[in-house]
């Protein structure tokens, strides 16, 4: 393994959980491809992984996206399968078949020019396979020898549609003109417009370059080679090779015209045209079959942006594919027709007359005046290019609108009738428009328990944004205390708990009470503490003077406003009766000072008779005068005659 796959970060590494990253194959402008183990059906895949500094380019993720989508619509053995598409974080990736292998552009590297079988060969399976694109619709743009693949086990298929583009979107501005300039067809270089017959021009020059070893135009600048693609007519390939069928020279003439109506409609009619050619020259295609050495090389076709960058092939060496004497079941059926042609004409007159009734049949029901019109689908694009599909297809668009949860605003949800449905031409088409998502009057959620206040917002789709925050208050526990709410996309916080309008998808933010802080007044502070660490609450502790609880038991739980549980709260724990310092009553008659160390609290008592104590003056106090003294306390007066 070189240095290059030693440390790229991703060898080895398991993409989104099912796709075993083996090894690098190859790098291209927009992407590299290496070779993965899909864990789930147990095969090996080629991973497509969109280079990092373009993840956050919405342009070449639409377009990778788009060579999913486009070639994943097509069904047909000469194209490469796309098995899947998806995003494993910031890396977005497009699994597709794996071919062991060359491409077309090694095999001319290494013979320079092709066989007239070869070359037959070749040209009749990529013409299937782009007449299965150009037939559901499907514009390749970029048809070029890298990418063309030529398997190991003699399969032959083109790929790559990452500039792929529905017929009804045929204008090529801008970044959109990025096919290889040495295949650009003239109107994409005069008009940046392209539809199949782009394709056939491209094909055409492949053409020329495998039966002559080179390509028509050359220059130092890309563009003397557009100029000369828009002012030049293509040679015939048999001036440079004289060796070439005549045949194959008017096919190269007619699939390079420079004006687009003059070449083949599409790959199926430039097709049944080689077909011809077959026949005539008596050359069919073979299975084509690339030798063992080339076992441990993979070829994968470039990512269709003309960086400058070439596919890089994983060193080693090989032979190009050769042309085998194995024939299949097609080529035995044909030279099985071929040899007995001359029997029947009868025969063959009722299959040309019954053919031409089936021909018009079908022309009268697939495009003449009985023809019935596919919807296509439009969905999520704006009602202008809706309409456009639509039109392209000889439909009236009529605008609807509906909300949508997952389309954005101004795209296209459905159809009606729906994508696929055929219709009569110049049907009126209802294109249903995202109003985006519905909204909804929403009741006061505070006093309701968390579980219900969820699942009534579950029910017009508004989730929870983690966990609820818990306050003691006086609310049961798990009750609502209050509500926010965040819309779709982010944005300014509603406040929700009295009841609000709210989005669908919008996001819920709850406050919820986590109920009374326990009451342990009158508790000893050991008891109180472990009540209190059990509702997850610190202890801190505070004494004052108290009438009414005992000494050493709390008297009341201080804590602050919004209170979590994890907060601490303050004990505030009896002292006893606070202290009362004793009246100075020296002086005093006997009757005042009892009476005033009554109302201080005290029990005053004294040796006299109450009858006297008007007569006799205090002289002291048993506790002193001033001395402090619990509340309740007995004071013994002292007198004088």
């Amino acid at each position: 393994m070189s240095t290059s796959q030693q440390t790229d970060p991703l060898i080895g590494r398991l993409v989104d959980e099912r796709y075993r990253v083996r090894a690098r194959i190859a790098r291209g402008g927009m992407a590299t491809v290496y070779v993965a183990t899909d864990l789930r059906l147990e095969r090996r895949v080629a991973l497509k992984v969109m280079h990092g500094h373009l993840s956050d380019d919405q342009v070449f993720q639409g377009r990778f996206i788009q060579e999913a989508r486009a070639a994943a619509r097509l069904a047909d053995p000469h194209v490469v399968n796309v098995f899947d598409q998806g995003q494993d974080g910031e890396m977005a990736y497009l699994v597709m078949e794996y071919l062991p292998g060359i491409t077309l552009r090694d095999l001319l590297r290494e013979q320079r020019r092709l066989s007239i079988p070869q070359t037959i060969t070749i040209m009749d399976a990529v013409l299937s396979g782009l007449a299965a694109a150009h037939r559901a619709g499907i514009v390749h743009r970029d048809v070029k020898p890298e990418n063309v693949l030529l398997a190991e086990d003699g399969r032959i298929k083109i790929g790559d549609f990452g500039l792929a583009r529905a017929t009804s979107a045929n204008t090529a501005t801008g970044q959109m003109l990025l096919g290889t300039i040495a295949y650009l067809a003239p109107e994409l270089v005069t008009r940046g417009t392209a539809d199949a017959r782009s394709d056939i021009y491209a094909l055409g020059i492949m053409l020329y370059e495998m039966l002559v070893g080179e390509q028509p135009y050359k220059g130092e600048q890309p563009m003397q080679i557009a100029y000369q693609h828009a002012t030049d007519s293509v040679p015939r390939p048999s001036a440079k090779n004289p060796g070439i069928p005549e045949q194959l020279d008017e096919l190269v003439l007619w699939a390079t015209e420079r004006e687009p109506d003059e070449r083949p409609l599409d790959a199926r009619q430039m097709l049944d045209r080689l077909r011809d050619i077959e026949k005539e020259l008596g050359v069919f295609p073979h299975v084509v079959r690339a030798p063992a050495a080339a076992a441990t090389r993979v070829a994968v076709i470039e990512d269709g942006i003309d960086s400058g960058e070439v596919t890089k092939i994983m060193p080693g060496s090989f032979t190009a594919p050769v042309v085998t004497d194995t024939v299949d079941n097609a080529t035995r059926l044909r030279r099985h027709a071929r040899h007995n042609a001359g029997k029947g004409a009868w025969l063959l007159t009722i299959v040309l007359v019954l053919a031409v009734l089936a021909g018009g049949a079908g022309w009268w029901f697939g495009s003449g005046p009985g023809s019935l019109v596919a919807v296509p689908d439009v969905a999520g694009q704006s009602l202008e290019d809706a309409t456009l599909t639509l039109a392209a297809e000889g439909l009236v668009a009529l605008p609807g609108e509906d909300n949508s949860r997952d389309i954005a605003v101004g795209q296209a949800i459905r159809t009606d009738p729906d994508a696929g449905t055929r219709v009569e031409k110049n049907a009126e088409i209802t294109v249903v428009i995202s109003l985006g998502p519905a909204a909804h009057e929403i009741g006061a959620l505070a006093g309701r328990s968390i579980d219900a206040a969820t699942a009534a917002l579950g029910e017009i789709f508004i989730t929870a944004s983690g966990d609820p925050a818990r306050y003691f208050g006086d609310s049961p526990a798990g009750t609502v205390i209050s509500a926010r709410i965040t819309p779709p996309g982010g944005g300014d916080r509603q406040d929700c708990t009295d009841g609000c309008t709210a989005l669908e998808t919008s996001t819920v933010t709850f406050d919820v009470s986590a109920g009374p802080i326990p009451d342990v007044a009158g508790r000893s502070v050991a008891d109180a503490t472990a009540t209190l660490a059990g509702s997850e609450l610190g202890v801190t502790s505070a004494e004052e003077y108290s009438d009414d609880v005992d000494k050493g038991l709390v008297i009341r739980v201080e804590a602050g406003e919004g209170l979590q549980p994890g907060g601490t709260v303050t004990l505030v724990v009896s002292e006893g009766p606070e202290p009362v310092a004793v009246p100075d009553v020296s002086g005093d008659t006997v009757a005042n000072a009892m009476k005033r160390l009554r109302d201080a609290g005290f029990e005053p008592g004294t040796a006299l008779p109450e009858i006297v104590w008007g007569i006799f003056t205090v002289s002291s106090t048993d506790p002193k005068a001033g001395s402090l003294q619990l509340p309740g306390t007995k004071i013994t007066v002292r007198s004088t005659g």
